[in-house]
């Protein structure tokens, strides 16, 4: 990992660089494969299925047949490891349901607001070298309590054309109205026009890869919304001499194995520290599976040197980590003043991997600094809005000469007289 000590502030943009490649490297792959799924359906999904993964399918929905056999491949230890963490998923996400909010703004004039879910909804869960199974708890378990009618889940298939057994298993344990084997671009594609098996939905949600992730932005400019621009994993932990050396490593190395672009950072007020991080590392990278990935994850970030909490803060706020762990003596200070933070895990005995299984919170959050403005996934992201009135014939007379103004003044006649026919029936 590269060693970086005291760096002068002009130059925290460089350092702090994601290892991702630019939407222009990537979009007219992505612009191509939307065109043609947009102009032939099924016949385009079919093809690049077949370029990307390697497998000729003749239906792409999951039966219940597939199911019933994925749920005898998982162990009834995996089955109860999940029915854990979607409880506590479902605690936490359950909580944040808010009422009705109704207020008189001025006698006559009532006024409220209620969210409704949102009715047709998309989830992305990334299959391949790690089957992101948590993923799908983390969305259709807020999806289901929020009261979304229509669950569509799309995973990539392996060469034999099928989807990782504990995917299929958390799919309908949490409700999922439809699975299809569907990965990559053209999955985020068919639910953005819909085609003869991809129903259209109303905003999706999950993360990817960088491609995955530029045709999400894609299918925004197609009346679909998205949950985020959630790419590769990352992980910035501040730590100082009271920190567990081999804790900080477990983490560093838990997000470094997510794959080869994943960047992960270390700031800390302690030079000895670094140091002993840095060997703890290289220990601990030998004995893991996924190590050739996390080797290439570990080229790509840093152990940083700063003389106190203070400059600490001001480069974390910078970078806008989309996980934060705390592990300093004065933990308050990063918790109370951290602004730019996905998710942020606290003490020597917080793991970031908590946060990715079984706490409760939602793993699904803004990376490449998009958590300086977006949240995470949460109860939230699967509603909107809306809001009401009603004028009583008091209301009226009491706000009307002010909208006829206000109407007049902007040049809009109408605007005025819809209130001003109203004022001339009641004298």
């Amino acid at each position: 990992m590269n060693k970086i000590y005291n760096p002068a502030q002009n130059t925290w943009s460089e350092i702090l660089k994601r290892p991702t490649k630019t939407v222009d490297d990537i979009e007219s792959t992505v612009k191509e494969i939307f065109k043609e799924v947009q102009k032939k359906g099924d016949e385009a999904i079919l093809k690049y299925t077949s370029i990307f993964d390697g497998t000729a399918l003749a239906t792409f929905e999951v039966t219940t047949a597939e199911i019933s056999e994925a749920q005898a491949l998982v162990s009834e230890e995996l089955k109860s490891a999940i029915q854990l963490a979607k409880s506590n998923i479902e605690k936490f996400h359950a909580v944040q349901k808010t009422s009705k909010i109704e207020i008189e703004t001025t006698e006559g004039v009532n006024c409220w607001q209620e969210k409704r879910p949102i009715q047709k909804i998309g989830l992305y869960i990334p299959g391949g070298t790690a089957p992101l199974f948590s993923t799908v708890l983390m969305l259709a378990v807020p999806a289901n309590i929020a009261g979304c009618n229509e669950i569509v889940l799309c995973s990539p298939p392996d060469k034999n054309g099928k989807i990782n057994p504990a995917i299929l298993y958390a799919a309908n344990l949490c409700g999922v109205t439809k699975i299809l084997k569907i990965g990559g671009i053209q999955a985020i594609a068919g639910m953005t026009f819909g085609t003869e098996s991809i129903p259209k939905v109303y905003k999706i949600f999950g993360p990817g890869n960088q491609f995955v992730t530029v045709a999400k932005q894609l299918a925004t400019q197609f009346g679909v919304a998205i949950d985020m621009p959630a790419g590769p994993s990352e992980l910035l932990i501040v730590a100082d001499n009271t920190a567990v050396p081999a804790f900080i490593a477990s983490d560093l190395l838990s997000q470094a194995e997510h794959g080869t672009d994943s960047q992960v950072i270390l700031v800390s007020t302690s030079k000895e520290l670094i140091d002993e991080v840095e060997k703890e590392i290289e220990l601990q990278l030998d004995v893991l599976p996924r190590k050739a990935i996390a080797e290439k994850a570990t080229a790509n970030s840093k152990l940083i040197f700063v003389e106190n909490d203070k400059i600490a803060l001001e480069l974390i706020d910078e970078y806008g980590p989309e996980h934060f762990i705390i592990c300093t003596k004065d933990e308050d200070f990063y918790v109370n003043n951290i602004g730019n933070a996905g998710s942020v895990f606290i003490g020597n005995y917080t793991p970031e991997s908590a946060g990715d299984y079984a706490s409760g919170t939602n793993h699904t959050l803004p990376t490449n600094g998009y958590a300086k403005n977006y949240s995470g996934v949460n109860l939230d992201s699967f509603t909107k809005s809306m809001t009401f009135q009603k004028i009583s014939e008091k209301g009226i007379k009491n706000i009307g000469k002010a909208i006829e103004i206000m109407a007049e003044a902007e040049g809009l006649q109408a605007h005025k007289n819809a209130v001003t026919l109203r004022l001339e029936s009641l004298k």
